[in-house]
């Protein structure tokens, strides 16, 4: 058995979820509730729905850290790091670390307080959908870096 293709199967498979997730939150539910919800209900309906998907993000995101940084040991990739050629490499690893930091550390201990205590919910609710559409376009950046670095396209 081939650890590397598990490996890999296991990475695109949890990249797919997660960024995919994270695209149907962005595109499709925040501007469904925009459009369904009074500014003062948003963010409720929002961590309503939001919750349901943070515990398979974190799994996703988990699994894609893991895999990753297990088929860059496996192949004794860590050289590319250092070389600005393969700056998709870095991307992937910025965009998880973000990520990361969001689902295990801002969402639980500071946003999750912060939302439920909202003053301007309106105003939250915005800034929650300009921060998902900068993530995503990092993502979308960065799985495009990606898929063509890995097959030589830079």
């Amino acid at each position: 058995m081939d650890d590397f293709a598990i490996a890999r199967v296991v990475h695109v498979v949890a990249v797919l979820f997660w960024i995919g997730g994270v695209g149907f939150v962005t595109w499709v539910v925040m501007p469904a509730i925009r459009h369904s919800e009074s500014a003062a209900d948003r963010l409720g309906k929002f961590h309503a729905i939001e919750g349901r998907f943070a515990g398979q993000a974190k799994i996703w995101v988990l699994l894609a850290g893991a895999s990753g940084f297990w088929m860059v040991h496996r192949a004794e990739m860590w050289s590319r790091f250092a070389d600005p050629g393969f700056w998709w490499m870095h991307a992937m690893v910025a965009l998880w670390a973000v990520f990361t930091l969001m689902l295990f550390v801002i969402e639980p201990v500071f946003l999750h307080r912060r939302l439920a205590t909202s003053q301007t919910p309106q105003a939250d609710f915005e800034r929650m959908e300009r921060v998902h559409h900068v993530l995503i376009a990092l993502a979308l950046i960065t799985l495009a870096g990606a898929v063509g670095g890995s097959h030589g396209l830079f």
